[in-house]
């Protein structure tokens, strides 16, 4: 009998299942469904979600996950159903919790796994998510109050939702290192990457402005704009700005591109731009760490705290554009310092890496189900 028949059988009676059952269940790990935004098959991000969902199959996990559809409304309720009607098919829960419109979902599916004697670990994402909770303190906690446990994938979350929630843990966002060569930067040349969602939050229209500056004094300046258009007008609007300061042949727009390719476009530049006005734990500047790029970013929201400006990367104000093109005339005038920031940033990549991370999602998982050390 297979560890799944074993449970089927242990349903079927009305009860746990004894003797070899029990030994076999014990041996099948925890049954997990996962909620949250499975978007890359539709042409969307793909999201660190997707690759533990993947991670966690190849490792023998039966999952659940909702949802791949577009229109919010259509994936919400897709999640809320799936937790409902297949309730008798996971044993444990992973929901991802967003600020906005977003945070309705969430908390929806907190209350609906705590009806249902669900486990779940809620997972709090974005950097404009200690912001929203200020204003809606009363809700988020009751949000986190239900869960099993809340993790946060940055010490800037960690930190600032701590107020909200007195039993945090800290799961980081991580990479697969083994996709990316490390190529050191020992002499930087002015091509620079993007990538990101074409998005009002990441203020992609800042990426042309510093393109336009360093033009003066390096003639040789290109920009790779790597990323999806959201539909907001950002994509439109970068490339208004582009045309009008007179750089539109300097920069292309590839589109977003499968993450199996983002190693590729990322070793085709040796600065990477992050010109975020909100942000937490970007994986995209893990990504440009982990091949060795030099790393200029603004210093919003959780960035400070994962980069050391000086040491493995370059941080300006936001929508400063003349700071931002400071910075890279910096790393290309003294190779010396773009050599440091591009050593030290591939061993802060090394951090997050996948060997690392995984075991932590895996002994969660066991606690939450009751079958590991310290579960009651």
């Amino acid at each position: 009998m297979t560890p799944h028949d074993a449970a089927a059988a242990a349903d079927a009676a009305g009860g746990p299942p004894t003797g070899a059952a029990t030994d076999a269940v014990r041996t099948r790990p925890p049954r997990v469904f996962i909620a949250a935004n499975f978007l890359s098959s539709g042409g969307g991000s793909r999201s660190v979600v997707e690759d533990l969902a993947e991670r966690l199959r190849a490792r023998g996990y039966e999952l659940v996950t909702a949802s791949g559809y577009r229109n919010g409304l259509l994936r919400s309720a897709h999640m809320l159903a799936t937790a409902t009607l297949r309730r008798g098919s996971y044993d444990v829960a992973v929901v991802d919790l967003y600020s906005g419109r977003a945070f309705l979902i969430g908390e929806a599916l907190s209350v609906a796994l705590k009806a249902l004697g669900r486990p779940f670990v809620l997972v709090l994402r974005g950097g404009a998510l200690p912001q929203f909770s200020a204003r809606r303190g009363g809700r988020v906690r009751a949000c986190l109050a239900r869960a099993a446990a809340v993790a946060a994938p940055s010490p800037y979350l960690l930190e600032e939702m701590r107020p909200f929630h007195d039993a945090l843990r800290l799961l980081p966002n991580p990479v697969d290192l083994a996709a990316y060569d490390a190529r050191v930067r020992r002499a930087t040349s002015p091509r620079l990457v993007w990538l990101r969602s074409f998005h009002e939050i990441y203020n992609p229209t800042l990426a042309p402005k510093v393109v336009a500056l360093l033009a003066k004094d390096f003639p040789g300046v290109s920009l790779t704009m790597v990323g999806r258009d959201t539909g907001d007008g950002s994509l439109r609007r970068t490339r208004e700005v582009a045309s009008a300061l007179g750089v539109a042949d300097r920069i292309s727009f590839p589109g977003g591109v499968p993450k199996r390719d983002v190693p590729a476009w990322l070793d085709g530049g040796d600065i990477f731009l992050n010109t975020t006005d909100v942000d937490n734990t970007p994986v995209s500047v893990l990504e440009a760490l982990a091949c060795g790029m030099c790393v200029v970013s603004t210093n919003v929201g959780g960035v400070p705290r994962l980069l050391e400006d000086g040491r493995d990367a370059l941080l300006v104000p936001p929508r400063d554009a003349a700071a931002m093109a400071s910075a890279v005339g910096r790393l290309l005038d003294d190779p010396a310092l773009a050599e440091r920031l591009s050593r030290e940033g591939r061993r802060k990549a090394e951090r997050f890496d996948w060997s690392l991370v995984m075991p932590q999602w895996e002994s969660l998982f066991e606690s939450l189900s009751g079958r590991g050390e310290g579960a009651a």
